[in-house]
């Protein structure tokens, strides 16, 4: 802490903080409900983010802490293996997340696909919009995503029916409608955040005029923290634990180290050093895990905020997870105020805020591919879930760029007497084989021909075979051999 009180900088960072803090606590509690654990260990990873990673080296600006992203797979893995095993499951992402920034892989998440991870992130926006509506009007939700998106219609009809979904639901909308006119309100006033008018409102609202609306429920800080046991870690040797490991382990760092290049776009400070960030990822994570709190990312809005708010050093990130701490420790009973509506309410303006609707018509009209890529990989994440999604984006894109690099150019040049020539250029790979092949094979059997592979960068071993079968065949007609020019 030493390092943080000398800052020259101080006066900057410590308004900074005050900003991001205000950002951090209704996304803390709204993610936590969210995922369906309680409020307080959504504020747990908001105080681990500001001040254990806040105080690492990696990206000197960016905030880590609970993200709406995370919601769905910490929700089915809650479902699926219990509370008692998400510490666990963190914990493991954790120390996976700091073995991959030992081994210097951070660097190579930024190789992955913007198509890929903006179906990601549009596949996650969708399944928190549909999730979120029931959470507004006081439903539960289907367990599957494409179960949420199905159930609306009937969800519609429950609700229209009963005065206290209606009211419920008019409290969130309320509370989207606050956030989206916030940004029109004069300077001084937008000094409080958006989310947290919001909440506020909500709160005063749903205090005043007693609505029936459901609330936090409030445990306590030390009541929620629970670490895991001896008995949970038994649970690591399933299958299905593993893969939900690899899941968040993947996920968090595709998240984070995107993030981190958002924000380094924001500032002229010193850049990410993307291998050390994954290890301050890796290292909160670790931490939260043994806490058996929810995962950590870092998350773009409160970086946003931070920048914009004039932070200079990692001094206001760590700032913000004192002040996180200092709500939590003395002021709990404040979060059993809050309606659940309105947090469902931030919950559904965030995952509104991930669909990138404008992007997909831009890639639309002009790379038709990638805003495939996109579209499947949203699609997949909501019919199947997060991680299988993610995959299928990935092989769809790793396919889509062999096929571009397999590109392969084949000229037959007939003039009517003499040889016929064919030419080949580029990368012939088994890809391209089926039309290489259709063309040779429909060139006259009574011909001399040439075959010119002068011009390819790459043959492989497949496509070599096939053109030394068919160039044997072709001799034996009653013509000359086949010419062959080889690279």
């Amino acid at each position: 802490m030493n390092t943080v009180i000398k800052s020259p900088h101080l006066r900057q960072d410590f308004a900074a903080s005050l900003v991001v803090f205000l950002v951090a606590l209704p996304l803390c509690v709204g993610v936590a409900v969210a995922s369906g654990v309680p409020a307080e260990l959504g504020l747990v990873t908001g105080i681990v983010g500001g001040i254990v990673v806040g105080l690492m080296p990696g990206s000197s600006l960016q905030v880590s802490g609970p993200a709406a992203g995370l919601t769905v797979l910490i929700l089915e893995a809650v479902g699926r293996f219990g509370l008692a095993a998400l510490g666990v499951i963190v914990l493991a992402s954790g120390l996976l997340q700091l073995l991959m920034g030992a081994f210097k892989l951070g660097r190579w998440f930024r190789a992955i696909s913007v198509s890929v991870v903006e179906g990601m992130l549009a596949g996650i926006g969708l399944v928190i919009i549909a999730s979120q509506l029931y959470a507004a009007a006081g439903l539960d939700a289907p367990a599957s995503g494409i179960d949420k998106i199905a159930g609306l219609p009937d969800a519609l009809v429950r609700a229209a029916g009963s005065t206290e979904a209606l009211t419920s639901l008019g409290v969130g909308a309320a509370t989207i409608a606050v956030m989206v006119l916030w940004k029109r309100m004069p300077k001084r006033v937008r000094a409080l955040p958006g989310a947290l008018a919001a909440v506020l409102l909500a709160t005063l609202a749903s205090l005043a005029f007693g609505l029936p609306v459901a609330t936090v429920e409030v445990r306590g800080l030390l009541g929620a923290i629970q670490p895991p046991g001896a008995d949970a870690f038994g649970g690591l040797a399933q299958p299905a634990v593993l893969g939900t490991v690899l899941a968040f382990a993947l996920i968090a760092s595709a998240e984070s180290l995107f993030s981190a290049a958002a924000v380094d776009r924001m500032h002229a400070g010193p850049r990410t050093d993307y291998d050390k960030e994954l290890m301050a990822q890796g290292a909160g994570n670790t931490v939260c895990g043994m806490l058996g709190a929810l995962p950590m990312t870092a998350v773009i809005v409160r970086s946003s905020a931070n920048v914009q708010a004039g932070a200079k050093t990692k001094a206001s990130r760590v700032l913000h997870g004192v002040w996180l701490l200092l709500f939590a420790a003395l002021l709990p009973s404040v979060l059993g105020l809050i309606p659940l509506p309105a947090l469902a309410g931030i919950l559904l303006h965030v995952g509104w805020k991930l669909v990138p609707f404008r992007q997909v018509v831009l890639l639309w009209s002009a790379y038709r591919g990638e805003a495939l890529i996109l579209v499947v990989t949203a699609v997949a994440i909501v019919g199947i879930n997060l991680f299988e999604g993610v995959l299928i984006g990935l092989a769809l894109s790793v396919a889509k760029t062999a096929w571009q690099a397999s590109h392969v150019k084949l000229e037959v040049i007939d003039k009517g007497a003499g040889p016929v020539r064919a030419l080949l250029s580029g990368n012939a790979t088994f890809l391209r084989l089926p039309k290489i092949l259709d063309t040779l094979e429909a060139l006259p059997q009574d011909r001399p021909v040439e075959l010119d592979l002068s011009g390819l960068h790459h043959v492989d071993h497949a496509c070599r075979t096939a053109l030394e079968n068919w160039a044997e065949r072709h001799s034996e007609a009653d013509t000359e051999p086949v010419k062959v020019t080889t690279p």
